[in-house]
């Protein structure tokens, strides 16, 4: 990977290869400053297929980190700081790491590790006395680039080994579909502990392209993000379907109050990955922009087979179908679809799915057993088969319907339900924006189907009505037992449906403290916000908005809608801070009274970060 890298900075070095809010590098710069701390890892031991753990916020130095580990010749294994302890603790054991790469304010956030560990703030000077020369190369093609945990059914994660030769051959398979250039400007919205960031961090930087890093905050803000991909001229956009729906959302509010301001958009292609997608939610979308420009295209991938497997080009045409089609395998991958018995099924017959090929990976670390159970030899030849656990069968045009995962047959009082075939229903719904329906178990030993929707905007949907509809289609036992209306659906930090987030039905809270009714104005607009963004009907002003059951996507909701009615820019880290209907009036009276006609921050202009010389 970092030597088809230093090709690119031969070529155009001057070119601007990272951006970061006010910050950037150009591809010559970058590579001098990922060249030095090459060099301080190789004076720390770091070797082929050594383990260097990450642990960064976004930011230019977690590109860096990136190329410098790779250079050394070392693999990475990204560490969020975000995640809990429990599970941090978990993969700097499990990876052994030697060394980790942080910042000082994050140190604390790490677990007890016997690592060196070096601060790429406070080391920095030492780092920087380091040559700025290409390091001379130690990887082969088949030695580590990186590690990433995903979850495991057993509740411990499990890391994912990922050769060079796995990502590069990702890119050769599929410069005939895309045309990667050095025009194309992507962003890097997702985390490095998910491995859209691989595809999106070298589409970029393979090609001679720029990186956009969205910083977290705009990640969670669809009007920040939409704003960023108009001032930064976006042209390759990577989205999970969910992420995407807000985007779609946003643009149609915008368009209701500012018509042509999607003219500002530059993309050429948006490419859907992560989940399955929903393509009648793309109606609004294709109706604004059209099909050609951008091109949107559905990869369905797994991390075990190096982020994408499949491609689809998507046309206004597909709208006429609910099929989610993830289209045929990127041509070195090969796609099969068998029985339990390992054989394979007829045309539209359903089976598991098993990928072959040179994107499939050496397995999961320390797992042998898992490793043998899921990487299978093929009854086709003598090369691997990943077992994706996914349900899909082939259809007549040689194209692949993706059907669900396996997992996602659930037994309720003796009946086995696809919870797929509920949601699809759902999502034919003309008042449905977006739906998720899941088991729940809030009192031990009873289950009930929940079904989860977001409506259209200007619907008024009804519990009754859904129930209705549902009836007219399935059998009883099929018919969720509540239906929870919301305002969007929560999203992880790699932009999937959150599950975990999603609140109990009926809402039967039981305050900790007592009622309290608001006592000034302000609070009784914030009681009325609340209560329409959480769909709870009485909100006090000592209730928190995150035990009512808000999140981070219906936070920025609450951030715009107290601009609207306040005329105040409220930071969205201070709703974390004050989280209650008081602290927030009291914080709102501050924001008034410090500057009664404050407005949205303009945007400042880009100040160029100084490269390092020796």
């Amino acid at each position: 990977i970092h030597q088809l890298f230093e090709e690119i900075v031969e070529q155009t070095p001057d070119a601007i290869a990272l951006v970061c809010e006010n910050q950037q590098l150009t591809y010559c710069e970058l590579n001098r400053q990922a060249n030095q701390l090459a060099h301080h890892l190789r004076s720390l031991g770091v070797t082929a297929d050594t383990l260097v753990g990450l642990c960064l916020e976004r930011s230019l130095e977690i590109v860096v980190a990136i190329l410098g580990i790779l250079k050394a010749g070392g693999a990475y294994v990204p560490i969020d700081p975000d995640y809990p302890t429990e599970r941090l603790s978990f993969i700097v054991e499990d990876a052994q790491l030697s060394v980790i790469l942080t910042q000082q304010k994050l140190l604390e956030s790490l677990p007890q590790h016997q690592a060196c560990v070096v601060c790429l703030d406070s080391d920095g000077e030492t780092i920087t006395q380091n040559s700025q020369s290409n390091p001379q190369n130690t990887a082969t093609a088949n030695n580590l680039a990186y590690i990433i945990y995903t979850s495991g059914s057993t509740g411990q994660p499990k890391g994912v080994l990922v050769n060079h030769s796995n990502v590069v051959r990702l890119f050769t398979a599929t410069e005939s579909w895309y045309n990667f250039n050095s025009e194309d400007v992507w962003t890097l919205f997702h985390s490095i502990a998910f491995d859209f960031s691989v595809w999106e961090m070298w589409g970029a930087l393979l090609y001679g392209g720029k990186l956009v890093v969205v910083p977290y905050l705009v990640t969670r803000s669809p009007e920040s993000f939409y704003q960023l991909l108009c001032q930064e001229k976006v042209t390759v956009l990577n989205q999970t379907p969910s992420a995407f729906r807000q985007l779609i959302q946003l643009e149609e509010g915008i368009g209701n109050r500012e018509q042509g301001i999607a003219n500002d958009l530059k993309l050429r292609l948006v490419i859907f990955g992560g989940e399955a997608l929903e393509i009648n939610s793309l109606q609004p979308w294709f109706e604004r922009h059209g099909d050609q420009q951008p091109q949107l295209v559905n990869m369905y991938g797994i991390t075990e087979t190096t982020v994408h497997v499949t491609y689809r080009p998507l046309s206004l045409a597909d709208l006429d179908s609910a099929a989610s089609v993830i289209g045929r395998p990127i041509p070195d991958l090969q796609m099969y679809v068998l029985d339990e018995y390992l054989q394979p099924v007829p045309i539209g017959v359903p089976g598991e799915m098993y990928v072959g090929g040179a994107g499939v990976t050496r397995g999961y670390l320390n797992r042998d057993e898992l490793t043998t159970q899921r990487f299978i030899s093929s009854p086709f030849n003598n090369l691997k088969l990943y077992k994706t656990g996914d349900l899909a069968r082939y259809l007549p045009n040689g194209e692949l319907e993706y059907l669900g995962r396996i997992d996602n047959q659930v037994k309720i009082r003796g009946f086995r339900i696809e919870l797929g075939e509920i949601e699809a229903l759902l999502t034919q719904h003309p008042d449905i924006w977006e739906t998720v329906v899941l088991v729940r178990e809030d009192e031990p030993g009873d289950k009930r189907l929940v079904a989860y929707i977001v409506p259209q905007s200007n619907s008024s949907l009804t519990s009754v009505q859904l129930r209705q509809y549902l009836k007219a289609k399935l059998p009883e036992y099929m018919v969720p037992n509540a239906f929870v209306i919301l305002e969007s659906l929560p999203l992880t930090d790699n932009g999937k449906i959150n599950r975990r987030a999603l609140p109990a039905p009926d809402l039967h809270r039981e305050l900790t403290e007592t009622y309290v009714a608001p006592r000034t104005p302000v609070e009784e607009i914030l009681v009325q916000i609340w209560g329409q963004i959480l769909n709870v009907e009485q909100v006090g002003i000592n209730d928190d908005f995150f035990e009512l059951g808000g999140h981070s996507l219906l936070a920025t909701q609450l951030v715009s809608r107290i601009r609207n009615s306040f005329q105040v820019e409220l930071p969205l880290r201070e709703l974390f801070k004050a989280a209650t209907v008081a602290q927030l009036a009291d914080c709102i009276e501050q924001l008034k009274q410090q500057s009664p006609e404050l407005t949205v921050p303009k945007i400042v202009p880009r100040r160029k970060k100084r490269s390092n010389t020796s």
